[in-house]
């Protein structure tokens, strides 16, 4: 394949994905994900917004720091003191590159600058020349690009071409492009900027229309060899281009687009789950590529086509994409450790010794409790104990007293520096008498903001996966949990929201 057919990932999850209301992530989880991207295959992470605050600034150095094979990216605006920052953020990275984005449009440089086109213009070259004292890797985004006048659109690439920036990013920053338009406006860039020859083209593409994928593909077609995007499509307003969606589209149509990524589709389901379980974001199950739905089928027509003949309703392998298969059935409560963690290794899961302990134990008591396990199941429960976060509380055990007519009431018992610690509570419910009881334990002040609980894998003794997000003490965090008990699910997620808090205030 010719260089000139390879498209360029740009992940910018962990930066334009966080700007999503509530995703926000902690630096041990950002760095998680930041492996996982690295493992995607993916060229480009784009780790935070150094300047924005020191915990940005911590988050992009400690990723720049770890990661190898992928380029570490900090986005800039286009002044000195956000340049800097992200030089310096980035300064341990092995590739590293600064992205500068300045407004170029009529109505932010009527409504938000008050500059002159002119104006503009000079502030885009000083800024990539001043970053190029800094590093030799730089973006230049003009930000709202597709709905900026076009002959000065060509302007601006042009000078920053000359000025020194590597890489030229085209956003539909307010996801208002139609497919036609934005790759008008790529097909516009190719002839029309001299030296567009010695620069990437890139896209970023917001999915306010729901066009974010398919405006990013006509972009591609239109010569564009970089595209910016986010796991599960997460992103400010209504989100990005959805990664898995673009590079399986490419993928699974390359005998209409002739392109290919680096990715290494197998590893999405799991990245999916990850982003899912840092932002608290649940994927829904009808979601392109990593939802539930995504390769079942129910119709008695849809079920003996793909039986005879999978092609008949899928035009892609669910394993292609790291879905495990829908037999899923691996172990049982007669497995032993050896059979456990090679099912882990399979699923391409790595946990530490004392994590591969506790999981096993989960296992044990999941398997005399269902009849079939799945891979989901040992997934969640590996993605459980491995959390990264101490247990500074730990659910130990909890009673509840309930009926249609009988106000609830829980005892519940957590373990706290070697000690137990039991309280008793009444509720609306017996979920709203738990985190009462959790509430009273841990003398803290805590708002539950968000509830939501899916089944984790099939059949009706499947396993329950609450995800919840509270204001402990003032800050916003998550928490998850996992159990046949939903009750016993949603007080571990409540638990474990209290220990992110915890964690995140020792730091």
């Amino acid at each position: 394949m010719k260089k000139n057919d390879k498209v360029l990932i740009f992940d910018t999850t962990l930066r334009d994905g966080e700007q999503a209301p509530g995703a926000t992530m902690n630096q041990a989880e950002k760095l998680e994900i930041a492996f996982a991207l690295e493992r995607l295959g993916v060229d480009i992470i784009e780790a935070g917004f150094a300047i924005s605050s020191k915990g940005d600034f911590d988050s992009v150095q400690n990723i720049a720091k770890h990661i190898k094979k992928s380029t570490v990216c900090s986005l800039a605006r286009s002044l000195p003191k956000d340049i800097d920052a992200a030089a310096d953020a980035i300064k341990p990275a092995k590739n590293g590159r600064i992205h500068i984005f300045l407004a170029t449009s009529k109505i932010h440089l009527e409504h938000k600058f008050k500059k002159s086109q002119d104006q503009i213009l000079d502030m885009a070259i000083s800024a990539v020349k001043y970053a190029r004292k800094r590093c030799d890797n730089l973006e230049f985004s003009p930000e709202d690009a597709s709905r900026t006048e076009k002959e000065f659109l060509y302007r601006v690439l042009e000078a920053v071409i000359k000025a020194g920036a590597t890489t030229v990013n085209i956003p539909d920053t307010v996801g208002y492009s139609t497919p036609a338009e934005y790759g008008a406006v790529i097909a516009g860039i190719m002839n029309h900027v001299p030296n567009i020859n010695k620069a990437i083209i890139s896209t970023h593409c917001h999915d306010d229309l729901g066009l974010a994928v398919a405006n990013s593909l006509a972009g591609v077609v239109n010569g564009a060899r970089q595209v910016e995007c986010t796991i599960n499509g997460i992103g400010e307003r209504a989100g990005n281009a959805s990664m898995e969606e673009i590079v399986m589209a490419i993928r699974t149509r390359k005998d209409f687009y002739s392109l290919d990524t680096n990715i290494n589709a197998k590893e999405f389901y799991r990245i999916s789950r990850m982003v899912s379980k840092a932002t608290g974001f649940i994927v829904p199950p009808n979601k392109a590529i990593v939802g539930a739905n995504a390769f079942r089928h129910e119709s008695g027509i849809h079920q003996d086509g793909v039986l005879k003949e999978k092609r008949t309703y899928e035009i892609m392998d669910a394993e292609s994409v790291g879905v495990p298969p829908n037999e899923g059935l691996v172990l049982g409560k007669h497995s032993g450790r050896h059979a456990f963690t090679n099912r882990l290794k399979v699923l391409n899961i790595h946990l530490s010794d004392a994590d591969t302990d506790k999981a096993f134990a989960r296992f044990k008591d999941l398997a005399d409790k269902k009849k079939e396990i799945y891979d989901e199941d040992l997934i969640a429960i590996a993605e459980d104990e491995g959390h990264l976060v101490a247990e500074i509380y730990t659910l130990m055990d909890y009673h509840v007293t309930s009926g249609t007519k009988v106000a609830p009431e829980v005892n519940i018992t957590l373990k706290y520096k070697g000690k137990k610690i039991v309280k008793k509570s009444t509720g609306d419910g017996p979920v709203d008498a738990c985190y009462k009881a959790i509430e009273k334990a841990t003398s803290l002040k805590i708002q539950l903001m968000d509830y939501g609980i899916q089944s984790v894998s099939q059949g009706e003794d499947a396993l329950g996966e609450v995800k919840v997000k509270a204001v402990v003490e003032g800050k916003t965090v998550m928490g998850r949990g996992a159990s046949t008990d939903i009750i016993e699910a949603s007080a571990k997620a409540y638990v474990n929201a209290v220990n992110n808090y915890l964690a995140q205030s020792q730091k």
